[in-house]
Order: structure tokens, then C-alpha cells, then sequence
């Protein structure tokens, strides 16, 4: 399905117009916004989309970045499949290598969180000639060799149970900040329970065992991120995140190799994005 225009009407602090392009029959939407030479690519995870991002683009634009924000399929304004099973982690990376070169994005700064991480962590690899910069929150490698945190467990269960979980009340509990206006436009592409299979598969398409798809490609990025990334890396890290706090994120940086002490917010959440003008004030100051 595809989610009427006038549910995205009058978002607060989104202004910005929407790009579409054609993938495999699904229409995909992505933010353009700026002209710079350097391209900052920011991937959104789960439930959320690229209203995530509304904080961090006016900065990194003033800063002289062109900063693309796409729409995973299934999320946002790009198109909604409404069978589960069309889902995967094939399914999604394939869709954002295909995004990178048809736009011919160079000169990378990778921003990512959650899903954003898990699946976006595993693209530059295959194309490293691309990225010069890595800017990374509260996510994780699914590498099929770790347990899964019981938190993370609770949450695939409590979406499982719940097929027409509310977004916009969720962000509304984990960011305590927002206005009514804010956490209703991460509910806005979704009209109905049907619209949110991918909201759905998400969380059950984190690889729990070294055979799960997806865990063989995240091990090889893995070891790819250790021994032969070469470009800088900021490390954020949202203190009160419960899943993807401290712990899992001091573990991960450790993998990325040239990876700085990271900056922790106190306040912020799993959605650190939503404190993104702070994060993005951060990062500059380490990228001049």
C-alpha cells in the first residue's frame, strides 16, 4: 500500500519537498536537502523514519553536507507491502546499495542507528571507495554469535503480540520532549494495522543464530570495520537507552577501528536523533 499525502500535511519542523525512485516495482522515498560535495547518508530504524532526521539535517546543510534520508521500504512515505514475508535483511540492503549507486553518492559520512546500524553497517564494504566517515548511535552488528539482550527479547515479543503497535505513542514515551504534534507524525504513515508489516518484521529479522540471514554478512563487516576501515568515525551514544546503551555500544566500538571515545548523552534515549541538533553540533567539531 502506499500512504496518502495528506497524513505527511503540515508535519512540524519537516519542510522539506520529497525524492522518490523506482526499486524492484516499490516506490522509495528519500530527502535531498543541500548541495555540498560531501554526501551525509542517514538511515532511520525501527519504527521510526526520516522525520528522525529533522534535528540533524539543518546543521550538517549549513556545514556544506548534501544530506540523503531514505525511507526503508515498508516505513515513511515509501511504499508498504503488506505480506511479512516480503521482508528481509536481503531485501533492505539490497534496496540501499541499489539507492547509493543510482544516485552516485560519494564522499560518505554514514550516519546510523538501530536497524539504520544493522543493515547500514554492512554496505560499505562492498563499496568503500564511497565513504570517508562513519557516525554511529545506539545499534548493534547482527552478527548471530552474540545472545540477544532479554530487553531486546521483551520488545520482539511485545511487538509480536501487538501487530498494530502505535509509533507515534511509543516515541512519545522514549522521548519524553516531544510535542503531541512531533510523536503523531511517526504514526502518520501507517492508516491502518496492515500498513506496519515492516514495522512488524524488523524486530524478527535480527539474526539470533550464526545461520540466520544476514549473520554471515555482518560477521564479514565485522571483521571489515576491525581491520580495513580507513575513514574517521564519531561514536554517540544515548545513556538511557535500556537495549543499546553503554555496554553494547563501548563493545562495539572496539570493532571500528580508529574509533574515538564516544560522546554520551545523559539524557538521551534509544532515539538519540531526537536530541540529533546537539549530536550533529558534536560531530562537526571532530570533522573540522
Amino acid at each position: 500500500m502506499r500512504t496518502p499525502d495528506e497524513r505527511f500535511a503540515n508535519l512540524p519542523g519537516f519542510p522539506w519537498a520529497p525524492n522518490y525512485l523506482e526499486w524492484q516495482g516499490y516506490r522509495v522515498h528519500y530527502l535531498d536537502v543541500g548541495t555540498g560535495e560531501r554526501s551525509l547518508l542517514c538511515l532511520h530504524g525501527e519504527p521510526t523514519w526520516s522525520y528522525l532526521y529533522r534535528k540533524m539535517i539543518p546543521p550538517f546543510v549549513a556545514a556544506g553536507y548534501r544530506v540523503i534520508a531514505p525511507d526503508f521500504i515498508g516505513f515513511g512515505r515509501s511504499d508498504k507491502p503488506v505480506q511479512d514475508e516480503v521482508y528481509s535483511f536481503d531485501f533492505h540492503r539490497n534496496m540501499l546499495l541499489s539507492l547509493i549507486e543510482k544516485l552516485n553518492l560519494s564522499n560518505i559520512a554514514l550516519v546510523v542507528q538501530d536497524w539504520g546500524g544493522l543493515l547500514g553497517l554492512t554496505v560499505p564494504m562492498e563499496m568503500p571507495e564511497r565513504f570517508e566517515r562513519l557516525l554511529i548511535m545506539n545499534t548493534a552488528l547482527g552478527t548471530g554469535d552474540v545472545p540477544l539482550s532479554e530487553g531486546f527479547v521483551a520488545w520482539r515479543a511485545y511487538v509480536n503480540k501487538n501487530p498494530g503497535i502505535d509509533c507515534g505513542k511509543l516515541l512519545g514515551r522514549a522521548c519524553p520532549q516531544l510535542s503531541a504534534a512531533e510523536a503523531a507524525a511517526y504514526e502518520a504513515p501507517y492508516p491502518d494495522t496492515a500498513s506496519k508489516a515492516g514495522v512488524r518484521r524488523f524486530p524478527n529479522l535480527v539474526p539470533d543464530r550464526p545461520d540466520a540471514p544476514g549473520a554471515a554478512l555482518s560477521r564479514r563487516a565485522r571483521d571489515w570495520w576491525r581491520n580495513a576501515w580507513q575513514g574517521e568515525a564519531f561514536m554517540a551514544i544515548g545513556a538511557k537507552d535500556p537495549v543499546l546503551g553503554p555496554p553494547v555500544m563501548q563493545a562495539l566500538r572496539k570493532i571500528i577501528r580508529n574509533c574515538p571515545e564516544p560522546y554520551i548523552h545523559a539524557e538521551g534515549g534509544h532515539f538519540l536523533q531526537e536530541w540529533g541538533d546537539e549530536i550533529a553540533a558534536e560531530a562537526l567539531k571532530k570533522w573540522k
